[in-house]
């Protein structure tokens, strides 16, 4: 028996994603087979297939950074996760596919009650801003904050999350998803007809408490200056290259040496440990289930259409998150 994956054959544009087919073969001791419905195309995924990364992995491989599926088959070993179990793994690859295997002790149980398409969201982009707000940044009700690129995946989980921790937030964002930004609680700034730094000095004269950057490092020193003294920018986005990988490291020392109070801090998933990523799981799974968060579907596509789904999210007019989703769960 076999079944299908998505491939990213060379360097390039959607073009480059072709389908091929694999063996079915049964799960190694330790491994779970999952049965994939769902999982998000990213802005990493972009990056990483067209190698605006540092670091790269090497055509052809699977991409997909999270799931949500059902295991269908454990291998030997496997103790605590049972065939017909709901689960999600934040897999950085291998996610466009109708299967994948994974080790058993990296699943996280999920909710039957949850929709594998909002479900899959929680994984990386509301992990990444729950993490940044409340383990980085450590936020407190009243904190006045900054979202760049708020109308993204990760953009509009900062704000979802933000209003829950009752923040009072600034979103930076194109005129066309004011209204996303607005509905998520944040006020927002056209980062294309605005100097955002004019207008928060204006509105906030006395600083803000945090800026959360998820895009170039050329927002570091605008966000360190809408910042008070003490005030904290938290940069979570990755490099676009080696040379803006080490250029980054740069201001990272040259700003937190500077006697001004203000700091820049890092963040990234691949630094963390599974322990925790649990524990903000199942705080998210709960948020979901009581409504207090909604992911933002733009778009779903079959699980195989990932050319197309990665087409749309690159030509950058979606607000939220566009999905790869198995049958049943478009």
């Amino acid at each position: 028996m076999n079944y299908k994956s998505v491939v990213v054959s060379k360097r390039g544009g959607p073009e480059v994603l072709t389908i091929v087919e694999n063996e079915l073969r049964p799960p190694a001791a330790g491994e779970v087979r999952i049965k994939i419905l769902a999982t998000p195309v990213c802005r990493d995924d972009v990056a990483v297939r067209r190698g605006t990364r540092p670091f790269l992995a090497r055509p052809p491989y699977v991409p997909g950074y999270s799931i949500v599926g059902d295991i269908d088959a454990v291998g030997a070993g496997v103790t605590g996760v049972a065939p017909g179990d709901r689960v999600a793994a934040l897999t950085q690859f291998g996610g466009y596919a109708e299967y994948i295997y994974w080790d058993a002790a990296e699943v996280m149980a999920v909710p039957t009650t949850l929709d594998p398409a909002e479900a899959v969201v929680l994984i990386l982009n509301y992990l990444t801003a729950y993490q940044v707000l409340h383990r980085a940044a450590q936020v407190q009700a009243g904190d006045k904050v900054l979202v760049v690129g708020a109308s993204g995946g990760v953009g509009t989980a900062f704000l979802q999350l933000g209003r829950v921790a009752g923040l009072q937030m600034y979103g930076l964002a194109s005129a066309a998803k004011h209204n996303t930004v607005r509905e998520n609680g944040a006020t927002p700034i056209d980062y294309q007809t605005q100097d955002f730094v004019d207008v928060i000095r204006q509105a906030e004269p006395a600083g803000l408490d945090f800026v959360f950057n998820g895009m170039g490092e050329e927002y570091c020193e605008p966000g360190l200056a809408v910042l008070r003294r003490g005030g904290v920018l938290v940069h979570y986005g990755g490099p676009q290259s080696f040379a803006h990988f080490l250029l980054l490291m740069v201001k990272f020392i040259f700003y937190n040496l500077l006697p001004n109070g203000k700091r820049i801090k890092g963040y990234g998933t691949h630094r963390g440990e599974i322990e925790p990523f649990r524990e903000d799981w199942s705080t998210l799974f709960h948020l979901l289930e009581e409504g207090k968060i909604k992911p933002i579907i733009a778009a779903k596509y079959p699980l195989l259409e990932a050319a197309q789904a990665n087409a749309l999210l690159e030509r950058g007019s979606v607000a939220g998150n566009v999905i790869l989703a198995a049958p049943g769960w478009l």
